[in-house]
């Protein structure tokens, strides 16, 4: 059965006022409302929270909007109620840098390498992924090259997410391509993200 929220105009902003003081504290209606419609599109429960508003620089409009994008739980959920999901290795990562990143010193690894497993017929298929930390890290301002407060306090963790995310994409491509919050939080918001939104997922 499935476990998606009924959501009907009746009860709509009851909703939206425990998603903004409890899941999305801060948000504002509209940017809730965005969350609401991309789950019930996408069949998703929203008290899960599959989903997060990410803030971005739209180049564009020369201004911040929120984007609503899939958190690598959705992902991850998403593989393993496949039937078809054979686990995930510990990220491996390439030597640490110490560098003056936009002014911070920071140490960091060079890369992240994960690989998910996927039952392919009756053969575990390895999907690896390895992304580099310089080409993933998010900023701590649009004028600025220093990585955000989560880059600095956790340079592990967070390319690590970033390579599960693109490797769990690889293994699973018809959940979707579209980038996590994970990857994107800080990054400029290019239009064609919005296109690439997750199919429906079905349970």
């Amino acid at each position: 059965m499935s476990n998606v929220v009924a959501i009907s105009q009746q009860d709509e902003g009851d909703l939206i006022a425990v998603l903004q003081t409890s899941l999305y504290p801060g948000a504002t209606i509209g940017s809730v409302k965005m969350v609401l419609g991309y789950c019930k599109a996408a069949g998703l429960d929203p008290m899960q929270k599959p989903v997060h508003i990410v803030p971005m620089w739209d180049k564009n409009t020369r201004a911040m909007r929120d984007v609503v994008m899939p958190g690598i739980g959705l992902y991850r959920t998403q593989a393993a109620r496949s039937g078809q999901y054979a686990g995930v290795t510990d990220p491996e990562f390439g030597p640490d840098i110490i560098e003056n990143v936009g002014g911070t010193q920071i140490t960091f690894p060079s890369w992240c390498k994960v690989t998910v497993k996927r039952l392919v017929g009756n053969i575990v298929v390895d999907f690896t992924a390895r992304e580099f930390w310089k080409e993933n890290y998010a900023t701590a301002g649009k004028d600025s090259a220093a990585p955000n407060a989560m880059w600095k306090k956790r340079p592990y963790g967070q390319i690590a997410k970033c390579a599960e995310a693109q490797a769990l994409r690889k293994a699973f491509p018809e959940f979707g391509s579209a980038p996590t919050a994970d990857e994107m939080e800080g990054k400029e918001f290019e239009h064609e993200v919005n296109t690439r939104a997750a199919p429906a997922e079905r349970v």
